[in-house]
């Protein structure tokens, strides 16, 4: 599984004019599903996602996570950052999971996260969705489980 997290002082998440999350001051992450995923790899980038360090502390390094500050987390299913974009000026779409794979993967990501932290808010898979944030820093990171 892929999960790039970006640092925010505040996002959310719309379909069709209705928001479906929103968050303060916390971690926005884009989540995608490849095809060898399993429940294994859901677990592991929970735990990572949960537990980097991207909030500075007291003397400025980014030594505390998400759950440290006791920030949010607004998940979103993307499914084209598991795209081969090495060929040509369109993108591959082999790399990501069928969607049935995606989406049983994506909501246990969900379930992963919400089990470890409550503070989880989400996008729904397979729609149309419209992100807005405010990326703080800018800081992002690019995590592989």
């Amino acid at each position: 599984m892929i999960g790039l997290l970006q640092r925010v002082s505040r996002a959310r998440v719309t379909v069709e004019g209705a928001t479906l999350g929103a968050i303060e001051r916390g971690i926005v992450v884009l989540a995608a599903v490849e095809p060898a995923d399993g429940e294994p790899q859901a677990q592991r980038l929970a735990q990572r996602l949960l537990g980097y360090r991207v909030f500075a502390d007291a003397a400025g390094k980014m030594n505390l996570s998400v759950c440290d500050i006791g920030g949010a987390v607004l998940l979103v299913p993307q499914f084209t950052l598991a795209a081969d974009t090495t060929r040509g000026m369109r993108a591959s779409f082999s790399g990501a999971a069928a969607p049935e794979q995606g989406r049983l993967l994506f909501d246990a990501l969900v379930q992963a996260m919400r089990a470890r932290y409550g503070r989880i808010e989400t996008g729904r898979f397979g729609a149309d969705m419209q992100v807005a944030l405010v990326n703080d820093g800018p800081v992002t990171f690019w995590l592989r489980a």
